[in-house]
């Protein structure tokens, strides 16, 4: 695959523009190493744990939708991210998303500027910071000054439901892989724009895990039984960011007054 990208900044706002994009077989999900090829080994945080401090972001086209979607007016045609091809729905749920994505316009939770949860907000087309401590790892992000605290102390998480918009995030590693088990949701986030949902019963367990220096493998198991028939996992390489000047911006979301969203108006 060979991607060349170009970033424009303005008005408070990063947008993603895709100078080239030429996509092969397997593109937008990472490639597995070569036989004989040794292990990348990632540096080291004082602590011994893997040095995954930077500014990332994804370069796909998940946010529009999880899986394989020919371009249309808006729409970038992409590659999906989904194993195995297709997210597992029970039938009333399929019946759901299909009407999410008639009404997308309107319905999409990101037209009224809420927090796009777990995992979606990884691969929006803005970047985001990982900040690593002791005991715990924060993920700030320029989509909506959202932030996350991955506590990483051996805590559990808080008894009973809590309805976050973002979820609440205990981690580990598992060698040099930060996993990340994310629980407690409300049931108003979507995985994209085309109107893949879930319920309060989801359940999210991240992996990050360094193939390079620039490289994270970022991979995301879903399990919702109120919605799906099985767990299902998405998989998608994230990027370094290494421009001398690169920083996060302000970002400024603005909600659509429905009927503006209804002639295909989208804030940025």
């Amino acid at each position: 695959m060979t991607t060349v990208g170009r970033f424009v900044r303005g008005c408070g706002e990063s947008l993603l523009v895709l100078s080239l994009l030429v996509l092969t077989a397997g593109a937008g999900q990472a490639q597995p190493a070569e036989p004989g090829a040794e292990a990348y080994v990632p540096p080291r945080t004082s602590d011994g744990h893997p040095d995954l401090q930077g500014i990332w972001q994804a370069l796909n086209t998940a946010a529009w939708d999880l899986e394989d979607h020919s371009g249309s007016l808006g729409v970038p045609a992409g590659q999906g991210v989904v194993v195995g091809g297709e997210i597992p729905y029970q039938p009333w749920a399929l019946e759901q998303k299909q009407r999410n994505f008639e009404n997308r316009a309107t319905a999409d939770p990101e037209t009224r500027c809420t927090m796009p949860g777990v995992p979606r907000i990884t691969y929006m087309p803005y970047p985001f910071q990982i900040l690593q401590f002791s005991d715990r790892v924060l993920i700030l992000y320029e989509y909506v000054h959202a932030t996350r605290t991955v506590y990483m102390d051996g805590t559990p998480h808080p008894e009973g439901h809590i309805d976050f918009w973002m979820g609440d995030s205990r981690g580990r590693w598992e060698g040099d892989t930060l996993v990340v088990d994310v629980i407690h949701f409300n049931d108003e986030t979507w995985f994209d724009r085309a109107g893949n949902f879930h319920s309060s019963a989801l359940h999210v367990v991240e992996r990050y895990t360094p193939t390079g220096p620039d490289h994270l493998l970022y991979e995301a198991t879903i399990e919702d039984p109120e919605v799906f028939t099985r767990p299902w996992t998405i998989r998608m390489p994230l990027y370094r960011r290494q421009e001398a000047d690169v920083q996060l911006l302000e970002y400024e979301c603005y909600a659509y007054a429905e009927e503006d969203l209804a002639v295909g108006a989208r804030p940025q």
